[in-house]
Formats: structure tokens, sequence, C-alpha cells
């Protein structure tokens, strides 16, 4: 295992914030649950820049991000899509909990909602998830291991929605993310995938 570049220090502390901040995003109803979720994401690509992840990762941003980015977009919506309509059918409760999702941040205009998934809770989200914490995990554990800790970190921060499926689907979309960074090693893609996939599903063209 290589552990060149593993930083402990931060790399468990901010797991552990983590769960804080989903605690707080899914748990506490005071303020609107797309500020929170924002200012969660925010506050740990904020540490993950000063620990370099902007330093030890590909961000061009050119033609090959980019239509990788849409080409993994599109295909996740459609993994959502077909998840959507198989669970329906298996799970009695499924469109209930799915509405109680999009329902999270009722009242909040739908343009500021695009807007912040798009720019701040995207983004953000790939600099700690994919770019710090993966990334350290797999230099010190491997890459598969990393990605399989990274994913159950990711999936474990959302019980404290205690929503079944929008648990499960936090478990699909941070393993899709993190093959992607595993197999690309590219923060560039995964940023423009993230975005787009987070700003269409929950506005643009919502699975409900």
């Amino acid at each position: 295992m290589n552990q060149e570049g593993f930083r402990p220090r931060l790399v468990w502390p901010t797991a552990i914030l983590a769960f804080v901040l989903w605690f707080v995003t899914f748990y506490l109803t005071w303020l609107n649950f797309w500020i929170k979720i924002a200012f969660s994401a925010a506050v740990l690509a904020a540490l993950s820049v000063r620990a370099h992840t902007i330093r030890d990762n590909r961000l061009s941003f050119d033609r090959t991000a980019v239509s990788q980015g849409l080409i993994a977009a599109v295909v996740l919506y459609l993994i959502f899509w077909v998840g959507k309509t198989l669970s329906s059918c298996i799970f009695p409760f499924a469109s209930h909990q799915i509405g109680a999702i999009y329902g999270k941040g009722a009242g909040f205009s739908t343009q500021a909602v695009f807007f912040i998934l798009l720019f701040v809770t995207g983004p953000c989200e790939e600099i700690y998830w994919r770019g710090f914490l993966q990334r350290n995990l797999m230099s010190r554990y491997g890459e598969f291991t990393g990605w399989l800790l990274a994913t159950m970190i990711y999936t474990g921060v959302h019980i404290w929605s205690f929503n079944f499926m929008l648990i499960g689907a936090a478990a699909v979309a941070g393993a899709f993310w993190g093959l992607l960074y595993m197999k690309l090693k590219r923060l560039d893609t995964l940023i423009i995938c993230h975005s787009l996939w987070s700003a269409c599903i929950f506005t643009a063209a919502p699975l409900m």
C-alpha cells in the first residue's frame, strides 16, 4: 500500500465533521435544507483546499473532461431513472420516500436551487469526497479499498435522513462517482458530472 501523501490528521477528523454537518443538514429543521447542504459541502471543500487538494488533482476542464462529465451525468441519470422505476414496483414506501427527498427545502426558489447545486454543492462535494477523502484513502489502503471506504463514509453520512431511498441513492451515486474517479483520476470530470446531474435531477428533470 502506498502511504505517500496520506494525511491522517485531516482525513479522519474531516470524516467525523462530515457526519456532524450532515446531521445538522438532514436532521435539524432550522434553516433551509439547500442552504445547509451548500454550507456543509463548502466547509469540507475549504478544508480540502487548505490540504492542497486542488494542487494534487487535475482541474483543466478541457474538452475531454467536459465530454466525459456530460456522458457520465447522463448515464447516472438513466441509472436513477431505472432504479426509481424498479424500486417503486418493489417497495410500497418508495414513492413516498422519494417524494420526501424532493420535499426538502420546499418553498425555496427552483432557480436558486439549480445554481446552488451547479456552482456550489456539486463542485464542493467532489473536491472533498473524491478529490480529498477518496484520494487519501486510496493512497493509504489501495485503490479498491480506498474507493470502498470512501463510498461507505459517503453513504453513512446520509443515514441522518432516515430515508431508505435516499441512503440507497447516496450509495449508488457515491459508488459511481468513486469508480469514475478511481479509473480516470480526474476531479474536473467528477465536478462536471456531479454538478450537472444534481442540478438536473433536483430541478430541471426531477424523477417524480
